[in-house]
């Protein structure tokens, strides 16, 4: 599961056709290029690439917009990028091969997948050092924090499984099995609905977090990686590394309603501020695309760095960000 050997283009610095959204960022990690690259979509251009560690691949921002955090693979460690300044202002020893990064609703904590060695770390993002780590399922990458902050769900690749942390204790209450080597999630805004992107059975499967077991499996693209929803819950989009597109889901019917067709190798995938696009990184042509989901094609393209793969989206310099949860996974 860990970082692949693909090869892709340098940063960009233009993009085709972005429609005017002030104060809009997109941030997308570039596992071969060791950089984040910043998208300003009211300009339309990539408007800096912020140097961290060695095989980045996931990314997260606050909830107030004021850091970035970035997992790098290769060197098991947090980059906690400054939003303002865009510069890494600490550097987070973690466990083996990070993966996948969120942070809590209440700005105190960040939670951090590694994949190498079967555990969560948590991050005091006051300290900014490591005050616990839990030990989960095998070689865990999803990471979904509950809107109260009080459950953590971590998609356990290797076990084909969900657990489910109480975040107050750091301790597994529960571990949910659901498909074949899952590999992202997200929670439905109300809380009440997980869905999981399982990589390897080619399907999403949709967990009920009161009861905690597994009611739907969706079928959907070739290899589905990166997931999201939309802020009024009623879409959830997953894009499929293997079939170079995006479903799209209707949360009602639990049903793809539509599929986008987007660059090679869709891999990492976060929902806009305001649900009006979607990013989607393109691991093999080094893209983002943005997809409009009022009618689901894509719009517009950005070239950014070497082998893109997690995304996170934010609006303005204090808003709200989304995507944190649905950073990708690298083909071996």
């Amino acid at each position: 599961m860990g970082p692949g050997n693909l090869a892709g283009a340098s940063v960009g610095t233009t993009a085709v056709g972005l429609s005017p959204r002030p104060g809009a960022l997109v941030y997308i990690a570039n596992l071969h290029s060791d950089t984040v690259s910043v998208v300003d979509t009211g300009t339309g251009m990539v408007v800096d690439s912020v140097p961290v560690g060695d095989g980045p691949d996931s990314v997260a921002v606050s909830p107030d917009g004021s850091r970035v955090y970035v997992t790098n693979s290769a060197s098991d460690t947090v980059s906690v990028i400054d939003a303002r300044t865009r510069t890494v202002i600490a550097t987070v020893a973690v466990g083996d091969e990070p993966s996948r990064v969120t942070v809590s609703p209440d700005n105190r904590n960040v939670y951090v997948a590694n994949v190498g060695s079967d555990n969560v770390s948590v991050i005091s993002t006051r300290t900014r050092a490591v005050t616990d780590t839990i030990a989960v399922g095998d070689a865990p990458l999803g990471v979904a924090v509950a809107p109260d902050g009080c459950t953590l769900y971590v998609a356990n690749a290797a076990s084909g499984t969900v657990s489910v942390v109480r975040t107050a204790t750091g301790t597994v209450t529960d571990t949910v099995p659901v498909g074949s080597g899952p590999t992202a999630l997200v929670l439905t805004p109300d809380g009440r609905r997980l869905y999981v992107s399982n990589l390897t059975s080619d399907d999403v499967s949709v967990v009920d977090v009161h009861d905690g077991t597994e009611t739907d499996r969706i079928p959907v693209g070739d290899q589905p990686a990166g997931i999201g929803v939309l802020p009024d819950g009623r879409q959830v989009y997953v894009a499929n590394i293997g079939s170079d597109n995006v479903s799209v889901i209707s949360t009602r019917g639990r049903a793809v309603t539509e599929t986008v067709a987007v660059g090679d190798g869709p891999n990492g995938l976060a929902v806009g501020p305001d649900g009006s696009l979607v990013y989607v990184s393109n691991f093999d042509s080094d893209t983002l695309s943005v997809i409009d989901t009022s009618t689901a094609r894509v719009t517009n393209t950005v070239t950014v760095g070497d082998g893109p793969t997690g995304v996170a989206a934010v609006q303005g310099k204090a808003g709200t960000a989304r995507g944190p949860n649905t950073a990708p996974v690298q083909l071996a």
